[in-house]
């Protein structure tokens, strides 16, 4: 009987075709398609934006998307550095490929039959470019169960550069947190193509508050967080960006951004990392469960 109760649970085994296969497949919807929770903000944005260049802009950006979609062409030419979120169950157990092999063959093969650009290069100083968009930046979780969720989330590079992290201190509290966020967004101007998505990542490490602020910008825009504060953050700078009058393609007008988007972990007594990374209007997002 204690036997029987003490006996483990049976590894359900996945074959790292699978994961091949699933990642190459998102590689080439992700950056043909965009989800549908930022297609719908920006038919929003398009209704309330006043400036009529701002309008045009927007107008622009709804054709741009509808035309990838009809002719199944990338929404930017800057198809990103892919990045991959791997939650893995762990009573999961991979057969075939190592793991992190197989997510960069499916990345190589999504680029390669997908005829997306190849942006990465080996080194980064040498500058010699791969030839199939890999490596891509993994970052794993090991949760409960005998699932695996992949995230996958081309990141370019005009509105990455943009992107800021503050080591503040404790005393700078959530004013220091509101001033952080603005400040970056007016630095980064028309050079991140707004309107822009902005993913804010609170506490942890140096390393730990930039994952979150990557995070942050796979999550649905209608999805609000569920601590009281964060969301008031989140609704706050919103109004206020979007009152920065920027406005789409930094021309003016009053949608510069879509959505903020804020996760936070603990942190240190003596610290408060504040990561922001802010992503362009192609904030390109998929996800799968096998």
């Amino acid at each position: 009987m204690n036997q029987r109760r003490h006996q483990k649970k049976p590894m359900r085994v996945i074959n790292t075709s699978e994961i091949i296969s699933q990642i190459r497949e998102m590689c080439m919807q992700v950056n043909v398609h965009l989800s549908d929770d930022v297609k719908t903000a920006i038919l929003a944005g398009k209704e309330k934006e006043e400036s009529p260049l701002g309008c045009q802009i927007l107008g622009q950006l709804e054709e741009n998307m509808n035309i990838a979609a009809e002719t199944n062409i990338p929404i930017c030419q800057d198809t990103g550095m892919t990045v991959v979120f791997l939650k893995v169950g762990q009573d999961v157990h991979f057969e075939g490929m190592y793991i992190e092999d197989a997510v960069n063959e499916g990345i190589r093969q999504g680029y390669k039959d997908g005829y997306l650009r190849k942006s990465v290069v080996k080194d980064p100083v040498d500058r010699v470019n791969t030839g199939d968009n890999t490596p891509g930046v993994i970052h794993y979780e090991i949760v409960p169960g005998d699932q695996v969720e992949i995230t996958v989330a081309p990141k370019g590079f005009g509105s990455e550069n943009m992107s800021r992290l503050y080591m503040l201190k404790p005393a700078d509290g959530i004013e220091g947190i509101k001033d952080a966020i603005l400040e970056t967004v007016k630095l980064a101007g028309p050079n991140a193509c707004p309107p822009i998505v902005v993913g804010v990542g609170i506490g942890g490490t140096f390393e730990k508050s930039a994952i979150l602020a990557k995070k942050a910008l796979t999550r649905d825009l209608n999805q609000s967080s569920d601590i009281p504060y964060v969301r008031e953050l989140e609704d706050e700078m919103l109004e206020k960006i979007n009152r920065l009058g920027i406005g789409p393609g930094g021309l003016g007008g009053r949608v510069t951004a879509l959505g903020v988007n804020v996760e936070t972990y603990p942190t240190h007594i003596a610290g408060m990392p504040v990561a922001i990374n802010i992503c362009c209007h192609v904030n390109r997002h998929i996800r799968r469960v096998i």
